[in-house]
């Protein structure tokens, strides 16, 4: 390997490393144009990640896309930066002084004629004209004001200090802080008989007055100057050495190189990953827009990389180990009793002071408001089917005061406070199946019901106690997958299987003709009156014995068969309109949710004003659908005002006895049902703790596995004796929460989506949410008035964004598709397509499975199903290779190790490669519900 290529590898090395920072360069392209004044330097384009043109007439930048460069403009680049004027780390303090030291530094073969050195400086000096970003009412000031101004003086000198237009320019914030400037210059020049070029790489920013289209600190230059050559050039060449300095690894060696030679080996290595598409093929004048997701080069030198086949197991196993959260320190095993409790408490202790004060920002309020909503609708819905399966054992009241006391002490003591508490569908599947076995045993539910609490208490210490949290590095893809998906799917059929039910209550009027409108009439037939009943008409007036023929038509339909009457008439049967009107809602509100969603991330308005509108809107349309209900009269929440907080079902009370009902031997019996919840409770918890502290959210402040099982199973203890709902980490509700306190820069570069910085880490959101909850048991009068269609609607929005955005949906729809119609996903290009199908068929057939168990006499064993997950995925190694599994989920942790330990010492490694790879594979699961 060459001096210089292994220099270009050392900074290459150390950059990689986090030695130096690279700031993000903002370069402008100035190109010289001839005017009736003479010549004059104009911005055509500029660039930060994206090329941006100046449009013919010079009035509009261009999208930002993706440039696309000659192959012989880069030869020609090169041959510049072989035989022109190079100066690096030149200190000086201002333009002037750097055009001198270029004009002074030339090679003695190239060096030019003192009077063409004194004209070209002064060319160099001149004012370029710019073409700054405008905003509406500037540019309509400088409409009312064109036939006042004259025409700008082409040869004006460059100002050492800003100019005003600089000052104003818009486009500075879309330049991330800390940025630099590069600057172009190129151009024909008549007096030149042979080009002049020059590369400047300044010691230190240097602010260049008004040289740059907005005021930042300038790090490179290059100038192009020479006789009239070919059209466009010397543009190309510009542009060509712009697109250079925008690459990433280019720009390392620009700023750590030494020598010549050093930047021609960065140049080397951009054209050895250079793509050429042939001409006649394609489009040269066609814009490609800005991708996505970026593809990142690797940072080793191509001298250096090694081939590797698609079965190398340690680039398998760095990408298995991307999302898992197996190396966390949170799962490491300490040995000793509450260890991994202890190691959680000095790890969050220091964070619970700004767990309150980062809570102060606007964004929070949003949140809150989105997830009361949610949280309000999730208490109702599985406070009613509570109600229905227990015989109002537990209802809507005490789903209202258990979610918002469990929900406020978990806020307050948790190790991840983000994560919200709620009653879930396998936890209601086992109230559903312990009160029929009650019923036919004749045991006291509740009594039955606190023993097995207690013991799901019990064994819930003891695992945190021996750090089993430990084992949750063992629910890979796989497991979360089939776990998230079934949730998401109870959200989706308990949605619509309440809406379908809307249909036997008030069923739609398939029979009624506008036409036969006055044959249709109801009376009430009083053949045989008895004795006067106390009825009453709304007034609590007795009705007399007897009414003349004319007061017959006043009775209503209560009062008329409380008398013994009949109904006569064709209209007797009558029911308004009410399913195909909460059908409306219920369909409008899934997709306003959808819709406002996309509105988010759609291009129209300043973003501030899209995220606004996409988190207040569903809370004023909630608001506004209570005018609906109040004219039509819809399903609304079985919601009472509590005068003395007395419990839905008034045989029971507020304390549970361990010891009234039921004979002394169930205390024991308790203990084996008791392992199935453990179970439940175990896996729902952990598996949701997993899915939040997934690396892609970037979290700070850690998590707290263990911290978090402990703060579960003891309000396990107050839930059981207080004959509340027992409670657990909500997968959806709580991936929405995460998703409404995502931070995003404020300033992104063109074309260039914000960038993710992570999550609003507190606890005020969760705290305020459940305080609300808990307030909203006297809000009933208002509450009430909110057609449960509308709830019903955010429920079914939020199964479905849940279930779009895992993986294995994205495979389902590969079976529906054409091999020439399938997207271009990164497992395809490392996995047979028939493989990937066989993967997701056993996926599929497991969630089957799951669901059958939840839904028949079997769901006993439906906690110990899912904790078979975690044996039939270890059983999958015998069907698909590592290297499969490593695409397609991860690879779990003694594998790992054990082919990490594996590799051959002789064996040489691409860091790069595997770098390259596990950007590739992406996050695990990301889960995007607002």
């Amino acid at each position: 390997m060459a001096p210089a290529a292994k220099r270009a590898g050392a900074a290459l090395q150390r950059e990689e490393w986090g030695d130096t920072t690279c700031p993000l360069l903002f370069i402008q392209l100035n190109q010289l144009f001839s005017t009736p004044a003479g010549l004059e330097w104009r911005e055509t384009a500029r660039w930060i990640k994206f090329e941006e043109k100046v449009e013919d007439g010079g009035e509009r930048w261009s999208m930002p896309h993706v440039p696309v460069l000659r192959l012989h403009s880069l030869f020609q680049l090169r041959m510049c930066l072989q035989k022109g004027t190079m100066l690096l780390d030149l200190d000086a303090p201002s333009f002037k002084e750097i055009i001198d030291n270029a004009l002074s530094g030339q090679l003695e073969e190239a060096e030019l004629q003192p009077e063409l050195k004194e004209r070209l400086a002064a060319l160099l000096l001149q004012q370029p004209r710019h073409q700054p970003t405008k905003s509406l009412l500037w540019r309509l000031a400088e409409l009312s004001l064109s036939p006042c101004q004259g025409k700008a003086e082409p040869r004006a000198q460059l100002s050492e200090t800003p100019l005003k237009e600089q000052l104003r320019n818009r486009f500075k914030k879309k330049i991330p802080p800390g940025a630099e400037a590069a600057h172009v210059a190129v151009g024909e020049v008549e007096f030149l008989e042979k080009p002049f070029t020059a590369f400047i790489r300044l010691r230190r920013g240097v602010a260049l007055g008004s040289l740059a289209e907005v005021t930042l600190p300038s790090r490179f230059l290059f100038i192009l100057l020479g006789p009239q050559a070919k059209v466009k050039a010397y543009h190309e060449v510009g542009r060509a050495m712009a697109t250079l300095l925008t690459d990433e690894l280019f720009q390392r060696v620009a700023r750590q190189a030494e020598h010549r030679e050093d930047l021609i080996t960065g140049m080397e290595a951009f054209l050895d990953e250079l793509t050429v598409l042939p001409p006649g093929k394609w489009d040269p004048s066609a814009r490609i827009p800005p991708p996505s997701s970026p593809h990142r080069r690797t940072t080793v030198h191509p001298l250096d990389r090694q081939s590797h086949g698609n079965g190398d197991m340690a680039a398998a196993g760095a990408r298995a180990g991307l999302g898992n959260p197996c190396s966390r320190e949170e799962l490491e095993r300490t040995g000793r009793l509450f260890g991994g409790l202890l190691q959680d408490i000095r790890r969050k202790a220091p964070w619970y002071g700004s767990d309150f004060s980062d809570a102060l920002h606007p964004q929070c309020l949003s949140a809150v408001l989105y997830i009361y909503l949610v949280t309000v609708t999730n208490a109702i819905t599985f406070g009613g089917m509570l109600g229905d399966a227990t015989a109002n054992m537990q209802g809507v009241l005490e789903s209202f005061l258990g979610t918002a006391f469990a929900g406020s002490i978990f806020c307050l003591f948790s190790g991840q406070p983000l994560t919200i508490l709620s009653s879930t569908g396998p936890v209601l599947v086992f109230e559903r199946l312990l009160f029929s076995f009650s019923q036919d045993h004749s045991l006291d539910y509740l009594e039955f019901r606190l023993w097995i609490g207690l013991w799901v208490a019990f064994f819930g210490v003891v695992l945190v106690a021996t750090e089993a949290s430990h084992l949750v590095q063992y629910f890979t893809r796989f497991t979360e997958e089939g776990f998230c998906a079934l949730i998401s799917l109870i959200f989706i059929y308990d949605s619509l299987k309440k809406m379908l039910s809307l249909a036997d209550t008030f069923p739609i009027n398939w029979q009624y003709r506008l036409d036969n409108v006055t044959s249709y009439s109801c009376v009430c037939n009083l053949s045989s009156p008895g004795e006067p009943k106390q009825l009453s008409a709304g007034n609590d007036t007795p009705l007399p014995s007897s009414l003349p023929p004319a007061a017959l038509a006043g009775l209503s339909r209560t009062q008329c068969l409380g008398r013994g009457g009949h109904l006569l008439g064709t209209s007797c049967q009558y029911v308004p309109d009410v399913t195909l009107v909460s059908f409306l809602l219920f369909g409008g509100t899934f997709l306003s949710c959808t819709a406002l969603k996309r509105f988010r991330s759609s291009r129209y308005f300043p973003v501030g004003v899209r995220k606004l509108v996409s988190d207040f809107a569903i809370i004023l349309a909630s608001l506004a659908s209570c005018a609906v209900d109040a004219a039509l009269g819809l399903e609304t929440p079985k919601l009472l005002v509590p005068s003395e907080l007395k419990p839905t079902n008034p045989v029971r009370g507020w304390i549970i006895s361990p010891f009234r009902a039921n004979p002394w031997w169930v205390c024991l019996v308790s203990a084996v049902p008791a392992v199935l919840v453990t179970i439940l409770i175990f896996m729902d918890q952990q598996i949701t703790a997993v899915i939040l502290n997934r690396r892609e959210y970037k979290l700070q402040k850690g998590a707290g596995f263990h911290l978090d099982l402990l703060c579960v199973s003891l309000l396990m203890v107050v839930t059981s004796a207080t004959g509340l709902p027992w409670y657990v980490s909500a997968t959806v509700i709580s991936l929405a929460h995460m998703e409404s306190l995502k931070k995003e820069s404020t300033t992104s570069a063109p074309g260039e989506h914000p960038e993710f910085l992570g999550i609003r880490e507190q606890r005020l959101t969760g705290l305020a949410v459940f305080i609300l909850t808990g307030v909203s048991v006297f809000m009933a009068p208002i509450l009430k008035h909110i057609p449960m269609p509308v709830l019903y609607g955010v429920f079914l929005h939020m199964g479905v964004a849940a279930l779009n955005s895992i993986q294995l949906t994205d495979r389902v729809r590969l079976l529906l598709m054409p091999a020439k119609h399938q997207p271009d996903l990164p497992y395809l290009h490392h996995v047979p397509l028939h493989r990937v199908h066989l993967f997701t068929v056993i996926q599929l057939l497991c969630l089957a499975l799951l669901w059958v168990l939840k839904s028949t006499m079997a769901a006993i064993i439906f906690p110990v199903m899912l904790l078979a997950l975690v044996g039939i995925r270890k059983g999958l190694e015998r069907i698909f290779s590592l290297h499969d599994l490593s695409w397609l989920d991860s690879l779990l942790p003694e594998t790992a190790r054990k082919e990490a330990q594996g590799k051959q010492p002789g064996k040489q490694e691409s860091d790069g490669e595997d770098a390259e790879l596990m950007h590739r594979q992406g996050p695990e699961i990301n889960i995007s519900v607002n």
